[in-house]
């Protein structure tokens, strides 16, 4: 594994982004958390909802007014298993820890337990949650919707957020079994990846008014904002290779995330009111803990899913194949790599950063990419 870009260390990144939090009224606690959801992201690889999205998603939006830095969980329904939760539109990776801790402990207790959120926000990567739940050996599931993105099968139309439906199962193995995924091809977050670096976007990911693939990245960005192009459901565009069953998942996950907390959905989730202000986006969210312990027990279950996963790695490659992966292994081997070093940033990353720094006075941090001779920041 190479990287070329320059590394910052965990400790610098997580001190960095819990002073910028609460510089900007998160308070302290939660700021750690939110920090901690984010760098999660980078140690994963998953660099679209990490260090990437920590200004434009959250900090820019905090300084929009449309994301309440200060978070006010309220309980407004709850059951022995279940709980219905209000978020009052304030930091969605704190919303989100303390609704999946909540339904591990009624898992705890009673076997199973499950939390709806409503006016929540953008909570960060959903395989946080669901590993939380694996941690205490329970199978964790998590979805939330989002702002309007992809466009239902035979349509042109953003209606559906990209609504990951992400499972965390216990094994036997040093990581867990987590499938955290869009129900698009891919997420606006990796768009604006491709776009920050440069690069275009593959082709069938988005859909335009004319029903054909767009790549321009940054035109892709900007046309999502305005309705002129969406994602495309997993399977892509059309029936041909079974896009529907993306298209079905994705409202699936957002019949979930609204119903069961009588939330917002669809074109609810635009961010904007009728005169075009920016408003917040009321995400919901929905989180499921399983304990392994209430059926065969704990073990039994991490032995047999282990020995799944071992032999699915082990079956019959295809030519010019070294590896058959399973997911979140190659997210473990990227921690692996990325654990003495630290989070990989280019160029428009480390010059985000630079500018919150310089704007916020806060001298006390130095990054080291800035001590490389002759680089232009």
């Amino acid at each position: 594994m190479t990287e070329t870009r320059p590394f910052i260390g965990w400790k610098l990144a997580e001190d960095f982004m819990i002073t910028v939090f609460e510089k900007y009224g998160v308070p302290e606690e939660e700021a750690a958390v939110c920090a901690e959801v984010l760098l999660e992201s980078d140690r994963r690889g998953i660099e679209s909802h990490g260090c990437n999205r920590f200004k434009p998603i959250y900090i820019d939006r905090i300084k929009d007014g449309i994301l309440n830095p200060k978070t006010e969980f309220e309980v407004i329904r709850q059951t022995p298993t279940t709980a219905v939760v209000d978020g009052h539109n304030g930091m969605g990776m704190v919303i989100g820890t303390k609704a999946m801790q909540m339904a591990i402990d009624k898992a705890k207790q009673y076997g199973m337990g499950m939390v709806a959120v409503r006016n929540s926000t953008h909570y960060g990567i959903a395989g946080y949650y669901a590993t939380m739940c694996t941690e205490n050996n329970m199978v964790g599931i998590t979805g939330t919707n989002a702002r309007p993105s992809i466009a239902p099968t035979f349509g042109v139309e953003n209606m559906l957020g990209t609504n990951p439906i992400t499972f965390g199962l216990p094994t036997d193995e040093p990581f867990p079994f987590v499938l955290d995924c869009a129900t698009s091809i891919s997420q606006r977050g990796k768009i604006e990846f491709y776009a920050r670096n440069g690069m275009d976007t593959p082709a069938g990911m988005v859909i335009g008014n004319d029903g054909k693939a767009v790549t321009d990245s940054k035109q892709i960005l900007n046309d999502l904002n305005c309705g002129q192009a969406a994602l495309t459901p997993l399977g892509g565009i059309g029936e041909e290779l079974a896009g529907y069953k993306g298209y079905g998942y994705a409202t699936v996950v957002e019949i979930l995330s609204a119903a069961l907390q009588a939330g917002s959905f669809l074109k609810m989730l635009s961010g904007k009111d009728e005169e075009g202000n920016k408003i917040p986006y009321p995400l919901g969210h929905f989180f499921i803990a399983i304990d392994t312990e209430a059926f065969m027990g704990a073990e039994r279950f991490k032995k047999t899913a282990g020995e799944i996963l071992r032999q699915l790695r082990a079956s019959k490659k295809a030519p010019g194949q070294e590896r058959i992966f399973t997911a979140g292994e190659k997210e473990y081997e990227i921690w692996q790599f990325r654990k003495d070093k630290g989070v990989p940033m280019g160029e428009a990353l480390q010059k985000e950063f630079i500018k919150m720094r310089d704007d916020l006075g806060l001298t006390q941090f130095t990054f080291p990419f800035e001590q490389v001779k002759d680089r232009q920041i």
